[in-house]
């Protein structure tokens, strides 16, 4: 039986096969919790959430008059959407009240403005999620992390009740159900079913599609051997392709939060076979992914056993005492306090350091520091506690949330109401392919940078020694890029201030990822060079830059060998002192949580 484009009969045993894949989805979700193995962090997450937003209400509400304010404030908006529709009905020119912001994908389809329900909807919309949004900002007596807390807290339910996430409120999702009889529902049903079974309970959003990537297939392809390692990480050594390199190899310290790979992407993307293209003996640190039995390892080991350790392998494997640094995100903190460890004992072995998108002050950490404060860190030490270190899921979600309109909401409409598999996508597969943290060594990041930020007030103690990077001498390049929201560029600008010797800092156009792994062949985005900052003035900074298209690899190429230009025969992985123990990439990276 047909009714316009929909066989009813059809359309109904779809409905009846969605019931029993939303069946699926949901004994998925509660098998874990039923056997105890279901996180219980949840409870205390919607507790904070609560919590902070009843603080903004309690502002609003102890003052009748504030909150009546308020309310015709939002009754003004609705009355004035209201008459524009009034007059669009009647065939009369009507300006739109509320407009989405030109990079909000959310609207594209041309019925959100040509439909006018879809149209009214859409406008209404923006008009609460952006009183909602005044409402925290408007709130004079909240304390800063607060009102910082609660405006990312509104911003993500606004994101959520967006009428784009649901089917009858978005009219692509509804021509999409109608013309396929709601076959798209029950894929997507199956792969939500699917998404939670993998999530061991929870909703793990794939974002690519994983089968046709692989580590050591078609990323991470560098060529290269294993010749050391230890409990937390393996070091790469790449072999060249040109017949005469610079003489100081380069230490490369990746984050621990994510595997090295990044770096190491496919061919035409990876920095990592760029730098032995332009003739850098490249070693690498690829961290293991932790287990309960290395709990206790803390930021000390991850200084010893890590970056100094590669160190004292890299004097094995080359014979050279003398090495350039580079440390990227989290692994640039390490790397940067590290030097500090180093000045204080007059080690002398690291020569020059860049460090890319990475923090050292961490005043103006952006929306992170969200999930920051003393009782979240204890809440979350508890939870460490039970297992010996935080579940990778843990950390993904919370960076998927910070950009949930890229990272979270548009997979769920594409994946689960659409019913359409993501398209392969490398950057992405590595995002999903998360790293375990062990709990002493967390515990011990979260709490001296993000809560205490000791290590740029000279209060962070290692290894019985009061860290300093006032005596951290050695040149800096500081690359920040500009639209990053992990670590953002005021923070990394701010973070030039506090070292002793000479720092370039440079800015590269896109975010976190795509401003840093942005190869010369692509000719993308651009990059400024300016003044060293002196205080968190990003704009004033920005008055006296230069800018210059296309990738910063090759001014950061030529600041590095500005500092030894020297060269020598290329050295082979395994020749030397330190035999090779497996090819690269290695072991530990393929091990996934």
């Amino acid at each position: 039986m047909q009714i316009g484009s929909v066989d009813v009969e059809q359309f109904s045993r779809n409905l009846a096969r969605l019931i029993e894949e939303g069946g699926r989805a949901l004994a998925a979700y509660l098998k874990p919790r039923e056997e105890g193995r279901a996180d219980g962090m949840l409870a205390e997450e919607i507790g904070e959430v609560v919590k902070t937003l009843g603080r903004v209400a309690e502002y609003w509400l102890e003052d009748p008059q504030r909150a009546a304010d308020v309310q015709n404030r939002l009754g003004t908006a609705y009355l004035e959407l209201w008459a524009a529709a009034a007059k669009r009905l009647t065939g009369q020119p009507a300006p739109p009240v509320a407009v989405p912001e030109a990079s909000d994908r959310r609207f594209a389809d041309p019925e959100w403005s040509s439909n006018q329900f879809y149209d009214f909807l859409k406008q209404a919309y923006l008009l609460t999620a952006r009183w909602a949004n005044q409402l925290v900002k408007d709130a004079a007596e909240l304390d800063p992390h607060t009102r910082q807390k609660a405006e990312f807290y509104m911003r993500q339910i606004a994101n959520a009740l967006a009428p784009s996430n649901f089917v009858l409120t978005n009219p692509e999702l509804l021509r999409e159900t109608l013309t396929s009889n709601a076959d798209n529902l029950v894929r997507g049903m199956r792969m939500l079913a699917e998404d939670i079974e993998t999530g061991g309970g929870d909703l793990k959003i794939r974002q690519s599609d994983a089968s046709m990537f692989a580590v050591g297939r078609n990323l991470a392809t560098t060529p290269g051997k294993v010749i050391f390692q230890n409990e937390l990480m393996q070091l790469i050594q790449y072999a060249p392709s040109t017949p005469m390199v610079l003489k100081r190899p380069l230490l490369i310290v990746p984050p621990w939060i994510n595997k090295f790979y990044v770096l190491d992407l496919t061919p035409e993307k990876s920095f990592i076979k760029w730098c032995v293209d332009q003739g850098i003996t490249v070693f690498c640190i690829s961290w293991v992914n932790p287990d309960a039995h290395l709990a206790k390892k803390g930021f000390e080991e991850y200084i010893s056993e890590g970056p100094m350790a590669a160190l004292d392998a890299i004097k094995r494997a080359t014979g050279e005492d003398k090495v350039h640094a580079a440390g990227y995100c989290v692994g640039g903190t390490l790397l940067a306090i590290a030097l500090a460890v180093m000045a204080a004992k007059n080690d002398e072995r690291i020569v020059s350091a860049t460090l890319f998108a990475s923090q050292v002050d961490f005043t103006h950490a952006g929306d992170l520091k969200v999930f920051v404060d003393e009782e979240q860190v204890e809440a979350l030490e508890r939870k460490m506690a039970e297992r010996g270190y935080l579940e990778a899921k843990s950390m993904a979600t919370v960076f998927n949330m910070l950009r949930s309109n890229d990272l979270i909401w548009p997979y769920v409409i594409n994946n689960y109401l659409k019913g359409k598999a993501p398209f392969p996508f490398d950057l992405l597969y590595w995002n999903s392919d998360a790293t375990r943290m062990p709990a002493a060594n967390h515990s011990f990041y979260l709490r001296n940078c993000y809560l205490d930020n000791k290590l740029s007030k000279g209060k962070m103690v290692i290894d019985n020694s009061t860290m300093n990077l006032k005596a951290v001498q050695i040149p800096i390049y500081n690359l920040a890029t500009r639209e990053d929201h992990i670590a953002p560029a005021k923070s990394v600008l701010l973070g030039c201030k506090f070292f002793g010797g000479p720092v370039r800092f440079v800015m590269a156009g896109s975010g976190h990822i795509a401003g840093v792994i942005n190869p010369p062949a692509k000719n993308k985005y651009q990059y400024w060079t300016g003044p060293r900052p002196r205080n968190a003035d990003l704009d004033g900074w920005f008055a006296k830059a230069k800018e210059y298209p296309g990738s910063w690899w090759p001014d950061w190429l030529v600041w590095l060998t500005k500092q030894a230009p020297t060269e020598v025969p290329a050295r082979v992985p395994g020749a030397g002192e330190l035999k090779a123990i497996e090819d690269a990439p290695g072991s530990y990276v393929r091990v996934r949580d």
